[in-house]
């Protein structure tokens, strides 16, 4: 299995800083950049993709839902009609941003809550299939991987729309394959576990549960986490070990 690794970036805000975006970009190959409802501003996205193009790393938007105070990890109630609009308002926003410096828009990757809401929720997952069906030109969905993959295949068919299955480097799994809630002790890993992980997603398409069952899981790509210079380093060992 060949793993892309993508992140989460462009989520600072005027003078608050998030992440640490400039030590990330190197070492990853996809980069998933805030749109401004949860995070991000336009100075910021502008900076976050020039990185981007100075690195080789492609391009994703990352839209949420409109709440900057909660960082987009609060549902909101809204129609379909309201989600597709409010996730092609904020690829459009990025995409021309991109188009502006020379970049390619791939793919569209949910954050925070409105990507648990999407993984949960068939109606949620439905409109924003549709709203990435609707768009003016092709884009890739990225979602989670889940033993429900097949299922999710069949739908993006219907949509007429391509997706990339993602998996998690530092999260635990539950048996029925979605992350353990991070309520939960031991939801997020550790270092050592985080490598395990690696390396058995890469070997063998497969991580181990909770309770110690393998589960089967395809991936195409690898969400890593960089707000600290610990998962910096550690950004840099995954990529090793993928390209060793």
């Amino acid at each position: 299995m060949t793993l892309k690794l993508n992140c989460d970036l462009g989520e600072s805000f005027g003078s608050w800083k998030m992440g640490l975006d400039e030590a990330v970009m190197p070492h990853i190959d996809q980069a998933n950049i805030a749109c401004g409802f949860h995070a991000g501003d336009p100075l910021v996205l502008q900076k976050t993709l020039t990185l981007a193009k100075q690195h080789g790393v492609t391009v994703g938007a990352h839209p949420g839902y409109p709440d900057l105070v909660g960082f987009g990890r609060r549902s909101i109630k809204a129609s379909a009609a309201e989600l597709k609009a409010m996730v092609q308002y904020q690829i459009a926003a990025i995409d021309g941003m991109a188009a502006s410096q020379g970049l390619t828009l791939e793919y569209v990757k949910p954050h925070g809550a409105m990507y648990n809401d999407m993984m949960a929720n068939a109606d949620v997952r439905a409109a924003i299939m549709a709203a990435i069906a609707g768009y003016h030109r092709p884009v890739v969905l990225m979602l989670q991987g889940t033993p429900d993959a097949a299922k999710h295949r069949e739908e993006a068919k219907a949509a007429g729309i391509e997706l990339w299955f993602e998996a998690f480097a530092d999260r635990c799994y539950d048996d029925d394959g979605r992350l353990l809630a991070r309520t939960k002790e031991g939801a997020v890993h550790n270092r050592e576990k985080m490598l395990a992980q690696v390396k058995q997603l890469a070997e063998n398409g497969t991580v181990t549960t909770v309770s110690g069952n393998t589960l089967n899981l395809h991936a195409d790509t690898l969400c890593v986490h960089g707000d600290n210079m610990e998962g910096v380093n550690a950004i840099q060992e995954i990529r090793e070990m993928l390209h060793s």
